[in-house]
């Protein structure tokens, strides 16, 4: 599926340009695979261009301000500049960051090692190149395009066959910048998880508040036969941001995902989470929460690629829309022929607290197989009167009775994620992004 360039031309020839002078700078530092995969994916964006409403997947997204908006590369921290913190570095575990795209921490342990992905190339470039882009393609995802073009660094994450961990690997993701020229930020993240495997992965990403920025950032997560990996995904991204993310995952035999995305900053949001559950007997869990306020815009698209038998997913999105915001939930369960005896279940569930908030949803499930057991829907409600009387006639102020359901509405989401200390976290962030709530 083609789109149309919706950039103007100075939009567009200002990425073309960006493209041709950083190809110049790091002609030296890479090897010519990847080189050449980095021309055919601008050259593959240029065809693409950003997509329109006119695109079904796209239908309730208008890129149009992104389009006509001219980016700078961002570039790695000056000497001297203090780097960004989160609370996101303190919930425990090994502890990686980025900045501006480019890795400033590694860790490694027995079982794990968390390094750079230019390292990688530069020195295992087979097994990069066995990985990358193989499972994120572009050949139809703009931003998938216009990431693998412009990607600098990135971090390879990679855990032993075998391995358990009982601490969770933290990365974050930092945009720094000063003053108003718009930066652009392409993150890169590879997993890659072990026969046998257990392990948590959290990333996050985190930016100022005040800065227009896009954040363009695709993982691959490639699952051995038998692993078992939960990957938690935050972004707190600042308010006039632009965040684009994508994990694309495949799995092996027996292997088992969950996935938890929360989405509670910027001004623009697009979260695609796909999996391909390519082994017998593999398993895929994502739950999804998104808080979307004032005139903020989340869009969350979703397929899981049922490709063998004997495969589950089970998949809860929650929407919490306040305001003027609009949210999207567009969800693909695709069910193959070779894929009997699936079990899938698809559920999209939204709160509006206000009369101005929109949410758009399409749950949807393509079945090319006979002997499957799947179901999907949604729901759209307010918060429920009833229950706000019985509050209010146990002493609890209107305001405060509607937060508490609130919380409530989303804590199914938060309490499925681990560690304790991170729900902990995200459950006393929410009550600070839901109060004060307008009325």
């Amino acid at each position: 599926m083609s789109a149309a360039v919706t950039g103007t031309p100075a939009g567009q020839e200002a990425w073309l340009a960006a493209f041709a002078a950083r190809e110049r700078r790091l002609a030296n530092e890479c090897p010519w695979w990847l080189q050449g995969l980095r021309r055919t994916a601008l050259s593959r964006f240029a065809e693409l261009g950003f997509p329109t409403t006119r695109v079904e997947e796209w239908k309730y997204t208008n890129l149009a301000p992104l389009a006509r908006t001219v980016f700078e590369p961002a570039g790695p921290l000056a000497p001297g500049d203090r780097r960004p913190s989160s609370w996101v570095e303190t919930i425990g575990g090994a502890v990686a960051w980025t900045v501006n795209g480019i890795l400033g921490a590694a860790s490694a342990g027995r079982d794990f090692s968390i390094g750079s992905l230019r390292a990688a190339w530069q020195e295992t470039p087979e097994l990069v190149q066995r990985h990358l882009s193989r499972h994120a393609v572009f050949d139809r995802h703009a931003f998938v395009a216009l990431n693998t073009a412009f990607f600098e660094d990135g971090v390879l994450l990679r855990i032993r066959d075998g391995a358990v961990l009982d601490q969770p690997l933290v990365l974050v993701h930092y945009v720094s910048g000063n003053g108003d020229t718009p930066l652009a930020c392409h993150g890169r993240t590879l997993v890659l998880a072990g026969r046998n495997s257990q392990a948590s992965i959290v990333e996050a990403w985190v930016g100022p508040d005040g800065l227009v920025y896009l954040t363009n950032s695709v993982a691959e997560a490639v699952l051995g036969e038998g692993a078992v990996l939960e990957y938690v995904r935050l972004q707190l991204e600042g308010d006039k941001a632009y965040h684009f993310s994508a994990l694309h995952a495949r799995q092996g035999r027996s292997s088992s995902l969950a996935v938890h995305t929360v989405l509670l900053g910027g001004a623009l949001t697009r979260s695609e989470i796909g999996s391909v559950l390519a082994g017998e007997g593999a398993s895929t869990v994502l739950n999804g929460l998104y808080l979307a306020r004032g005139d903020q815009h989340m869009d969350n698209y979703t397929t899981l690629d049922h490709a063998q038998p004997h495969a589950t997913s089970v998949e809860l999105y929650k929407g919490i829309l306040d305001g003027r915001s609009t949210g999207v939930f567009h969800g693909r369960i695709i069910v193959r022929p070779e894929a009997q005896k699936t079990d899938a279940i698809q559920r999209n569930r939204n709160l509006l607290l206000s009369p101005d908030a929109v949410i758009n949803t399409k749950p949807q499930l393509e079945i090319y197989a006979d002997d499957v057991r799947c179901t999907h829907g949604a729901t759209v409600g307010q918060v429920d009167a009833d229950a706000i009387f019985y509050l209010r006639s146990r002493g609890i102020a209107h305001r405060e009775a509607r937060r508490l359901l609130t919380l409530a509405f989303a804590q199914e989401i938060t309490d499925r994620i681990n560690p304790a200390s991170l729900r902990e976290r995200l459950n006393a962030e929410l009550v600070v992004r839901l109060d004060p709530i307008e009325e």
